[in-house]
């Protein structure tokens, strides 16, 4: 066992000899047993980094390691739901998880695999793949990878074609999976406040770059969203700051006291996210899990 689950050191992809970079100089480290959003927008990299992770892909320069290892190396203990959730549509759901526990003998957990189609899903074990609807094919491919009962499951963009109902009912699954037998979940979304309640890490990519990287609370306490007054904000790092009239609202990493005309709070993780966002040229913060913000200066 690691206590480190996936690291990446100047990690870099890019696609043909002339393409733009998917991922440049990608440095993080997530700690095992932790259960990590991945956001950004449309193109920053996320399902290239999850597809390394996976050893789908292999890096263009740098580094990255998982569950102590070659990506390769440790396949058997990972487990990857893609975007486009790829299953044999020939098969019936009853033949899929056949074949995932043949692929996974030693691995494969039978119960949690039919609790999920059958008992919650209430799918047909003779219904052909090909003749589920988008969300009853995410059960199935969610069904396949919490059977392989992996260490470290990779999740891109799992419950994008789910209904609120079954998105909030799998969350569940996946999160109670996840604390019983410390599967390190790594999941990228565009469900901001969903995540907010399920994740306690948070890697931000925008432009192929790791923007922020760390706890989540602790990414929380380095931050603070002030109002008040239009006012010079020197000498704290304003992330973001919009003026409406005479009032002046913005996310800032605090370098001392606060003036005391203003209202300062905690910024929700959706409030954090689209600040970074919406300023791609805001500094890039790197927590080590070792460390507390205080500790650890901004990159």
């Amino acid at each position: 066992m690691t206590d480190t689950a996936i690291a990446a050191a100047a990690l870099g992809k890019r696609f043909g000899r002339r393409g733009g970079w998917a991922l440049r100089e990608c440095a993080f480290r997530l700690p095992a047993g932790r259960v990590c959003a991945v956001v950004g927008p449309n193109g920053a990299g996320k399902s290239t980094l999850l597809a390394h992770a996976a050893g789908l892909l292999a890096p263009t320069e740098g580094s990255l390691t998982v569950l102590g290892s070659h990506p390769a190396a440790a396949r058997e203990r990972v487990a990857y739901v893609a975007q486009d959730k790829p299953l044999y549509p020939q098969l019936t759901v009853a033949d899929t998880l056949r074949l995932g526990h043949e692929l996974n003998p030693a691995r494969w957990d039978a119960s949690v695999a039919e609790r999920i189609t059958y008992d919650a899903g209430g799918l047909d074990p003779k219904a052909r793949i090909r003749s589920l609807s988008g969300g009853q094919r995410t059960r199935v491919a969610l069904a396949l990878a919490l059977g392989k009962r992996p260490e470290l499951l990779l999740l891109d963009e799992p419950m994008a074609d789910l209904d609120p109902l079954a998105r909030h009912e799998l969350m569940g699954v996946l999160m109670a999976e996840a604390a019983q037998y410390g599967t390190t979940v790594v999941m990228s979304s565009h469900v901001i406040a969903e995540l907010e309640g399920s994740c306690d890490y948070l890697l931000l990519i925008g432009g192929g770059r790791v923007r922020l990287a760390g706890d989540l609370d602790d990414l929380l306490a380095a931050h603070t969203l002030t109002t008040g007054p239009v006012r010079d904000l020197a000498p704290h790092m304003v992330v973001e700051s919009r003026t409406t009239g005479r009032q002046l609202t913005a996310l800032i990493r605090r370098q001392g006291p606060l003036p005391a005309d203003g209202e300062d709070t905690a910024p929700s993780l959706e409030e954090l996210v689209l600040a970074h966002l919406r300023n791609p040229e805001a500094p890039a913060l790197l927590l080590d899990p070792a460390r507390t913000p205080a500790q650890e200066p901004a990159v």
